[in-house]
């Protein structure tokens, strides 16, 4: 896996100003279909499309060997680079779903630049799922010459849903499905940040090189005038595994992508990766290695939350590493767990183009029995802002067999600033200092020390929230519990933070010398009462 390869194919569409729209301003041209319907059976009592019909496409492709092959794009598409693939832009006025007074518009991507695999997109109405021929008249080509007619057939790159996310006469962007099985969307006065996807396959690339499992055919509802969501099917198609896929798509504040799969391995699968997020983390107050910056802060998530099945959340701040970091959180029947990005305010970032403050965190809620595994977090090392270099997801403990489906859900909530997903103290800041207070000298790398001597480091962590603010004029009550994998606990402390209504919590820790590494952990409590999520950090001395 590699960061070009990843930034590469989830592109910034952040620009969803260009495909916004006025409502008033925007005629909605009706659809041109042709194409073999599906869901359509004999007689009176007519089948509806449902999930069952691309669950049979995934099984029966699954049988069959995985091609390869993409098609080669005629020219001038071929040579397209990022900008100028860009430059194609659906024509609002030509988007589907509008005939039918729907809340929603259904845009399409063009094929290009790295997007060279066609995928099929369809309509379902009354049940009935006809296709939709490419036309060249769809797009606006910008700058493109085109000295002769594109093929019928070239299909399309991927989709995107608009609808009145923030104002009630303007269509914002809502949800994109382009590139592998990468998919991204917003909540109300959110900006385009971390991405989900469909499927992982060979993340740690313990097996040989991680696999891009893509979409290759879309099945979209026409919602009714009335409706609050919008239903998007999609068939996968990857060298080990296919999959039948379907996302309900809700808009609001936080809007919430329910997601129903089911897996089809075509070979033995011990690296599997479900529900998987990707996100950017470059710098941070925990991580100022690229210090030159003017602004302080550089992320699009800044932490890991877990929802443990036990019931315990931890918060896991993120790190741009000196090298390749995986850590597993192993779990039973989790809850959830997500990318989350806590730090809410312009002057956290300092960057008036970016609005960092406003991307979304992206949490995943199970449904049902998901067993054993891991949540699984990888930290790459970055010089640069435009690598996505963060990856979490959940690792089944049992390998996927080959022939035998596997079935999954749950749902994915883009979440904006307050959000609380539990009742306790949160984790607000991290900051590791330079040497503990056991008097270590600094060292002028913070990851590195003199081989065979002891290395010590203060982190002082902020907790906020919950039921704080109760025990701040009696700090006294409040203890700090933590632990560490190796080396020792030198000292803890605690000091009341009446600037975000918690404390701070001081933790001094020593490991032995270079080469050793440890995983930290802490949280607060008065008396057995536990008052926060449980704060983990992994610092190695090298």
């Amino acid at each position: 896996m590699t960061e070009p390869t990843r930034r590469a194919v989830v592109p910034g569409l952040a620009v969803a100003s260009l495909a916004a729209a006025s409502l008033a301003a925007t005629g909605v041209a009706a659809p041109f279909l042709s194409g073999r319907a599906l869901g359509q059976g004999e007689g009176r009592n007519t089948r509806r499309f449902s999930l069952e019909d691309v669950d049979r496409r995934a099984r029966d492709l699954a049988k069959a060997p995985f091609d390869p092959r993409e098609p080669a794009l005629p020219p001038p598409l071929a040579g397209l680079d990022y900008d100028a693939w860009r430059d194609i832009r659906f024509r609002p006025a030509k988007a589907f779903l509008g005939a039918e007074g729907s809340p929603f518009r259904l845009q399409l991507f063009h094929l290009g630049f790295l997007y060279k695999r066609p995928v099929t997109v369809s309509l379902i109405r009354g049940g009935v799922a006809t296709s939709i021929p490419y036309q060249a008249s769809l797009f606006d080509f910008g700058r493109i010459h085109l000295d002769k007619p594109l093929p019928v057939d070239l299909g399309f790159a991927g989709i995107r849903l608009h609808t009145t996310l923030n104002k009630p006469n303007v269509l914002d962007e809502l949800i994109t499905f382009v590139g592998a099985s990468y998919y991204r969307f917003l909540g109300r006065d959110q900006l385009y940040g971390l991405s989900a996807r469909g499927l992982a396959v060979n993340v740690e690339g313990a097996g040989g090189p991680e696999e891009f499992p893509f979409f290759r055919e879309f099945w979209v509802e026409v919602p009714e005038k009335a409706a609050e969501a919008c239903v998007v099917y999609a068939l996968l198609d990857g060298p080990s595994v296919t999959g039948a896929y379907r996302f309900t798509v809700q808009p609001g504040d936080e809007t919430v992508v329910s997601v129903e799969a089911r897996l089809h391995p075509r070979r033995d699968l011990d690296g599997i990766g479900l529900a998987p997020l990707t996100s950017m983390y470059f710098i941070g107050e925990n991580d100022r290695a690229f210090s030159d910056d003017y602004r302080p802060e550089l992320h699009d998530s800044d932490g890991l939350l877990i929802a443990a099945g036990s019931g315990e959340w931890i918060w896991r701040p993120l790190d741009n590493p000196a090298s390749r970091r995986l850590s597993a959180f192993a779990d039973t029947n989790p809850r959830g767990f997500g990318l989350m990005q806590r730090d809410r305010s312009f002057e956290d970032y300092q960057d008036l183009e970016a609005g960092y403050h406003r991307r979304p965190s992206c949490f995943v809620e199970t449904a049902g029995s998901w067993g054993e595994g891991s949540v699984v977090l990888m930290e790459l090392p970055t010089n640069t802002e435009t690598g996505d270099n963060i990856v979490a997801w959940w690792r089944p403990k049992q390998p996927y067999r080959a022939g035998e489906p596997v079935s999954v859900a749950y749902r994915v909530r883009a979440m904006a600033a307050g959000t609380r997903l539990h009742g306790g103290a949160t984790v607000a800041n991290t900051y590791v200092v330079g040497a503990a207070a056991s008097g270590a000298a600094p060292a002028s790398d913070p990851r590195a020390a003199p081989a065979g001597k002891p290395l010590s480091r203060r982190f002082l962590i902020d907790f906020t929230g919950g039921d704080l603010a109760y025990y701040m004029p009696d700090p006294a009550l409040v203890e700090v519990v933590a632990s560490t994998g190796q080396g020792t606990i030198v000292a803890t402390s605690i000091t009341p933070n009446p600037h975000i209504a918690g404390f701070r919590a001081a933790v001094d820790v020593r490991l032995d010398g270079a080469g050793q590494s440890t995983e930290l952990r802490a949280y607060l409590r008065a008396g057995n009462r536990t008052l926060s999520e449980t704060w983990t950090y992994a610092w190695a001395a090298a």
